[in-house]
């Protein structure tokens, strides 16, 4: 962090109070830090308080009263190696995603051509409601970097998911961001993440509870350490980050497995995180299945093809292919039998009986499997830890 310029967003929330931690750790690590607050965000802690820290005068209006002189948002903007918005209020996060440039900051942000940290932070009721969802959503569609808010006691004394993540993970996801070596620049990556969606009729299918956070993760992750990566993205509401991800987007697994047989030839390193449906419907039906009486439709279902074999059948010399195992049971087993029957370099194993890894988390606890039959365990780490070591695992095979 040594010299990077830290531009810092502080909305008008309660968790306002945790900045000035965020402002120490940014100027100890070496960085400079330039403070933005709302002019709500002053009703929680002082300029006073964060331009001691910071060492540089706070900026709040467009144009300082006494002098008159104009705080330039453009110049912000150019400054700026990174951009952290901590806390992140449902209001102001609803003017970053609709473009409403009515305070210094939101102007900042959209002068900014720095990678932009947004860190939530809000009442229980207000971080689910539909609106504040879809604003999210469209932040991270847009490029920025969402460091999800933690489940625990909130202001309000209820219990859930809203707290603003703690100064130090904050930080460290943004030191972590720079410190990216690109290990990987000339590679072609390509990955898997996410469902498959198996149609029953026009409005029916059956599918499971994967998100596609892990493989997005893997993807930006590649992509950070200079890698051309190709995400095969099943029906999903998580977007990559990184800029330099092509996103295609499939429904079925036949549909996947197309998009892997046309990338998976120019590739150097496959990562199949996606969760493919194991079989899917034989018939499946051209109007919508009306109820008749009381018996129940029958439904036959067909073996879907292993995308995993098959690539793993084809692969070149010098060609690095890396499965995924969810299980539930004799977990070590069942990944070092996939390595052997896919043709697989490792297998990254995580079981649902560990607490905070698997479907629909921002954690991952995994185990990687060789194929010399070694293994290394993980403890549980955010999703993008995870990725990084699968990474360094990729090297090492290299």
């Amino acid at each position: 962090m040594n010299g990077k310029h830290i531009v810092l967003g502080i909305t008008g929330g309660i968790a306002a109070y945790k900045a000035a931690s965020l402002v120490r750790l940014f100027v100890k690590a070496g960085a400079e830090v330039q403070v933005i607050m709302t002019p709500n965000a002053k009703e929680f802690i002082t300029p006073v308080t964060l331009s001691t820290l910071s060492g540089k005068p706070v900026i709040s209006e467009f144009f300082t009263a006494n002098t008159g002189q104009w705080n330039s948002h453009v110049d912000l903007g150019l400054w700026a190696d990174a951009m952290v918005i901590a806390p992140a209020t449902a209001s102001t996060i609803a003017k970053m995603a609709n473009g409403v440039a009515d305070n210094m900051l939101v102007t900042s942000y959209l002068s900014s051509r720095a990678p932009v940290f947004v860190a939530p932070a809000m009442d229980f009721d207000m971080m689910r409601h539909p609106t504040t969802c879809r604003n999210i959503e469209l932040l991270r569609s847009y490029g920025n970097h969402i460091i999800e808010p933690a489940t625990g006691e909130l202001a309000s004394h209820l219990v859930g998911k809203g707290r603003m993540e703690e100064p130090e993970k904050i930080f460290e996801t943004v030191r972590d961001f720079f410190q990216s070596p690109l290990t990987m620049k000339g590679k072609r990556v390509l990955v898997t993440a996410g469902p498959t969606r198996e149609r029953i009729d026009p409005v029916r299918f059956i599918s499971n509870y994967s998100t596609g956070k892990m493989g997005v993760a893997i993807a930006d992750a590649a992509a950070r350490r200079g890698a051309e990566v190709t995400l095969v993205l099943g029906p999903s509401e998580v977007r990559p980050q990184h800029s330099g991800v092509d996103v295609i987007n499939v429904e079925s697994a036949r549909e996947m497995l197309e998009a892997c047989q046309t990338h998976f030839p120019g590739c150097d390193i496959a990562v199949m995180t996606a969760a493919v449906a194991d079989y899917t419907v034989a018939n499946p039906a051209e109007h919508k299945i009306k109820r008749e009486g009381n018996r129940p439709p029958v439904i036959e279902f067909v073996q879907n093809p292993d995308i995993a074999a098959t690539l793993g059948a084809c692969k070149k010399p010098g060609q690095i292919l890396v499965g995924f195992a969810l299980e539930t049971d004799n977990e070590e087993n069942n990944a070092l039998d996939k390595i052997r029957r896919k043709n697989l370099d490792f297998v990254v194993m995580n079981s649902l009986r560990d607490h905070g890894a698997g479907f629909a988390t921002d954690t991952n606890k995994v185990t990687i499997f060789n194929r010399d039959g070694s293994s290394q365990a993980f403890q549980l780490k955010s999703k993008m830890q995870v990725a990084e070591d699968i990474l360094d695992a990729v090297t090492k095979v290299e």
